[in-house]
């Protein structure tokens, strides 16, 4: 049996990592797709901090080892049993929603991004820090031609997860639409809703991001070191969407007085400490907190065809595979300009 060289962290089965533990690179057999499933030859892997999940075991029964992984890229190296709608050849890509159960209730329903039983790669099943996957049909998104594998990636979780929450956010074309954090989902949130014909004013700390933003489509940048940011939405009118991206509660929770009326903060950074919010603000204009996770591989083919038409690209630092740990590293760091992408 063929081998591929694999980057995994040292984890032995039914163990809990320590946290911060090293990836490793080892040698394993080229997996074989099953029936409904396919095998995909991976051309490039996202890194996202939402991989720190498997890496430090801190998703609730997850079974080990484990390879990370839910921004890939790549083309369809063999079919397995009863697979007709694709074709070996094809390229394709794998984000966060990596399969549901079809049967629970939001399944039943068609809500299947809210799935009782998601599927997540590299957290149920290997994801793409490894050369060659398995994955079921139910995940898989075409990929353009004229994307490259490297900057499809990144659409993949982090492109749909702005491009669909901003989408269904409910602002219309003209409306101040406020993206909060300048990196890896604010830089693609500023692009997607500057294409949506939105007036955006981009949340920053520190006057450095100005004239990114600028270049990415903002029409307006906040400085939230130097400037009080919701009494500057205010000032231009208030926001009908504020989407917010850095983790920080205490800066979303800095920009609910920035909201308009009806005005709604999706959140989409993902943060374990709470959003302090009192009942009056959000009473006094009707203002709503939402927040908004990812989508499914339809979603995922919206978002491709969306950046592919209207030129949104991802702004990236790739790493080989064999330096899984530097690109890991590097994402962590928060240092990143913008995504880091394992190349194959």
């Amino acid at each position: 049996m063929a081998t591929a060289k694999t980057a995994i962290a040292p984890m032995k089965a039914a163990q809990i990592p320590k946290a911060g533990a090293d990836f490793e690179i080892v040698e394993r057999e080229v997996p074989q797709p099953g029936a409904g499933q396919v095998r995909v030859k991976v051309q490039a892997c996202g890194v996202c901090h939402s991989d720190v999940l498997t890496k430090d075991g801190l998703w609730p029964g997850i079974q080990y080892p484990r390879v990370p992984g839910h921004e890939i890229a790549g083309v369809i190296d063999e079919l397995g049993a009863g697979v007709t709608e694709w074709k070996k050849g094809q390229r394709v890509g794998v984000g966060w929603h990596g399969g549901q159960d079809g049967t629970c209730l939001s399944c039943r329903r068609g809500d299947f991004r809210n799935c009782r039983n998601l599927k997540v790669p590299g957290i149920s099943y290997d994801g793409g820090y490894q050369q060659y996957m398995v994955a079921p049909v139910e995940a898989l998104a075409a990929i353009p031609d004229s994307l490259g594998a490297a900057e499809a990636a990144p659409l993949l979780c982090a492109g749909i997860t702005t491009f669909n929450a901003l989408r269904h956010s409910g602002a219309l074309p003209g409306d101040l639409v406020a993206v909060q954090g300048i990196g890896g989902l604010g830089h693609l949130g500023i692009q997607f809703a500057s294409k949506f014909g939105y007036k955006v004013a981009a949340v920053g700390r520190g006057p450095e991001n100005a004239a990114l933003v600028k270049k990415l489509g903002a029409s307006v940048y906040i400085d939230s070191k130097s400037t009080n940011a919701a009494e500057a939405l205010q000032k231009l009118g208030g926001a009908q969407v504020i989407l917010a991206t850095a983790p920080s509660s205490k800066a979303m929770s800095e920009l609910v007085d920035g909201l308009g009326p009806n005005g709604k903060l999706v959140v989409i950074g993902a943060t374990m400490d709470p959003i302090e919010v009192t009942p009056m603000q959000l009473i006094s204009g009707s203002r709503t907190i939402q927040g908004w996770a990812a989508g499914t591989p339809t979603d995922s083919e919206d978002t491709l065809r969306f950046a592919e038409l209207t030129g949104v690209r991802p702004m990236i630092e790739t790493y080989p595979l064999e330096k899984a740990a530097e690109g890991y590293a590097r994402m962590m760091s928060g240092k990143a300009q913008f995504r880091v992408v394992l190349t194959m």
